[in-house]
């Protein structure tokens, strides 16, 4: 399988949250690189292409969805 990531991931269960101007949606960190992560939601229906993400640690990303299914999404940092 060809590997398209820039960094490499880390695995990981950590929680955070997903910005939609004040309203956040809880999710898990299923992986975490300096470029990108893996987020599990309840549902991704109504999660915008472009989003900010709150990290366990209180830091925050700018995020860009690279692909996603019911529960789970790729985002790309910004």
């Amino acid at each position: 399988m060809e590997q398209r990531r820039a960094a490499q991931r880390l695995r990981m269960l950590k929680s955070g949250k997903i910005f939609l101007g004040s309203w956040g949606v809880p999710c898990t960190i299923r992986n975490l690189s300096e470029t990108g992560a893996c987020l599990q939601v309840q549902t991704t229906y109504g999660i915008p292409s472009k989003f900010e993400l709150a990290l366990a640690d209180g830091q925050r990303r700018s995020c860009k969805i690279v692909w996603l299914d019911d529960t789970k999404l790729g985002v790309q940092f910004e």
